[in-house]
């Protein structure tokens, strides 16, 4: 089983889709942010998409193939585990599912050369887990939806 979301998600006839999935899902999380938090959050993801459209789909296709091998070990624990439904499978164990993926994001944060990013992100890197954590459920099920395929 090791392998499978990797050659299942990052199939050239595949990848487009789940893409597009993902970044459906960032766009549905960030609309569903409440409170004054939330709207902090829907301004600068809409200044983003209004600055520099088609970012986001960019930013969640690049970084795929990294989630995809942070997941990987998560996706056999599951599937090993008999199954049923990889969404509540992330959200039963929030705070290693959400380190993981985070994981990447911290990476790519480190190694980036532009100090404007690199602060932009450590600004929202405090509140970020909580966030990602209410994505599982959501996430699991575009994982699910397209490995299964």
């Amino acid at each position: 089983m090791a392998g499978i979301l990797r050659s299942t998600l990052l199939d050239k006839a595949k990848r487009p889709a789940v893409t597009a999935d993902l970044t459906t899902l960032v766009d549905a999380e960030v609309a569903g942010k409440g409170g004054v938090s939330g709207t902090v959050i829907k301004a600068g993801y809409a200044a983003v998409k209004k600055v520099r459209p088609g970012f986001v789909n960019h930013a969640v296709g690049a970084l795929l193939p990294r989630f995809v091998d942070a997941l990987e070990p998560l996706w056999v624990e599951y599937r090993t585990s008999g199954g049923g439904d990889f969404g509540k499978f992330l959200a039963a164990q929030p705070d290693r599912s959400a380190d993981t993926l985070l994981s990447v994001t911290d990476a790519r944060a480190r190694a980036t050369g532009r100090e404007a990013l690199k602060k932009g992100y450590e600004k929202l890197r405090p509140n970020a887990k909580k966030h990602v954590i209410e994505a599982l459920p959501r996430l699991g099920q575009v994982i699910e939806k397209h490995a299964a395929q």
